[in-house]
């Protein structure tokens, strides 16, 4: 990415989110679909953290559970190396399963990037479109997560648990 014009101080999951969008859409699904997906992939990175930290609550095994459970492929989408599954809402658009079957809709999605990123977020969103377009998208779907580790925000060593904002 191309450094910010003043910094931004931001956590790691509205980042992965919009990166895995930004993905999602190199891959060639629309915005709405692509914002679902995004959501449904720091879903299941924020689960695994937590289950790294110990912190794991039941519901989160039920969704890790959930998440590893066979599916048809016509079903799923790969994004970033997780298998997302899939549905449809009320008018047919395919967006990510939020777990029981229901639709995972965008908007709450791309008003958390939103409000996450705010004014900066069309600059961040043009550096990991550039960065995205420097791939083929089969490749970038398969190395895009390496990719995020890269520019994700650090946390400090001394902070534990979940972190803090840092610029990325």
């Amino acid at each position: 990415m191309t450094k910010a014009s003043s910094p931004i101080k931001v956590n790691r999951a509205p980042v992965l989110t919009l990166w895995a969008a930004v993905v999602a859409e190199r891959l060639g699904h629309p915005s709405e679909t692509a914002l679902s997906l995004a959501k449904a992939v720091a879903g299941v990175a924020a689960r695994a953290k937590a289950k790294r930290l110990g912190i794991a609550e039941e519901g989160d095994a039920a969704m890790e559970r959930r998440d590893a459970a066979p599916a048809k492929p016509k079903d799923t989408a790969q994004l970033l190396g997780r298998k997302i599954r899939l549905t449809h809402d009320k008018d047919g658009v395919v967006l990510a399963d939020n777990g029981d079957g229901k639709p995972s809709p965008a908007e709450p999605v791309e008003a958390y990037v939103a409000k996450a990123f705010g004014d900066h977020l069309a600059e961040v969103r043009k550096a990991m479109e550039a960065l995205a377009k420097r791939y083929e998208p089969g490749e970038l779907n398969r190395v895009g997560f390496r990719l995020y580790e890269h520019f994700r925000p650090e946390v400090p060593p001394d902070v534990k648990g979940w972190g803090a904002k840092r610029a990325p």
